[in-house]
């Protein structure tokens, strides 16, 4: 499931017309990385990692919609941070990662 929402994720960042290759690049590289600290997350805390992926997928969707929604976005990258709350000691560059992804895509709905 993780691996669909993340292909998902990579789908929607290719064929997003809403911002720039230099931000595709970038998203793509934090998934690439987000993609493995999941899957290590996975291992132990199953149910975290699935709401890290839900999280980055609506926070995805929104940052690349054609007609933005700042509050929908906020919220969802409000989430998507909460998210990996309590991982900074266990999962230092999974809260780094997700919190890199937050500002790219809070940079994108502006």
């Amino acid at each position: 499931m993780i691996d669909e929402t993340l292909s998902q994720i990579e789908s929607k960042l290719k064929d997003a017309g809403s911002i720039t290759d230099d931000s595709k690049r970038e998203l793509a590289s934090l998934l690439e990385r987000l993609k493995t600290e999941i899957t290590e997350l996975s291992k132990t805390h199953a149910d975290h990692a699935e709401s890290i992926a839900g999280f980055a997928q609506t926070s995805t969707h929104e940052a690349t919609r054609e007609e933005k929604n700042p509050e929908l976005l906020e919220l969802s990258l409000k989430g998507l941070a909460t998210s990996v709350d309590g991982f900074e000691k266990s999962h230092p560059s999974l809260v780094q990662i997700v919190n890199r992804i937050c500002t790219t895509l809070s940079n994108l709905g502006i």
